[in-house]
């Protein structure tokens, strides 16, 4: 990870909201994604893919400790993010299945 050495507060929170863009950028992304997979689904319960979601927590929370993050904080901010996201999926899901 490279991280830049940054010589004064103002600087600190310019590169830190480089960051949080990145990250609304990643975050929309993905829901772009989310939405793309609804249509190769054929139920809600298929949508809601709970095993799937397990394994990106795992996944991400594994993650979030060999970068001496808090896995916590990645496990709550992903299940937060994967339940707004489940239920685009689902209406994304209806209104393809109703057209």
């Amino acid at each position: 990870m490279d991280i830049k050495k940054c010589n004064s507060l103002e600087e600190a929170r310019e590169e830190i909201d480089k960051v949080d863009d990145e990250l609304v950028k990643l975050v929309a992304k993905r829901n772009a994604y989310i939405k793309q997979i609804a249509h190769f689904k054929n139920s809600v319960e298929e949508v809601k893919a709970d095993d799937r979601v397990e394994d990106v927590i795992s996944r991400v929370r594994t993650q979030a400790i060999s970068l001496g993050l808090s896995p916590n904080l990645i496990n709550d901010l992903f299940v937060r993010m994967i339940d707004a996201m489940v239920e685009s999926e689902i209406a994304e899901f209806k209104n393809a299945k109703s057209h």
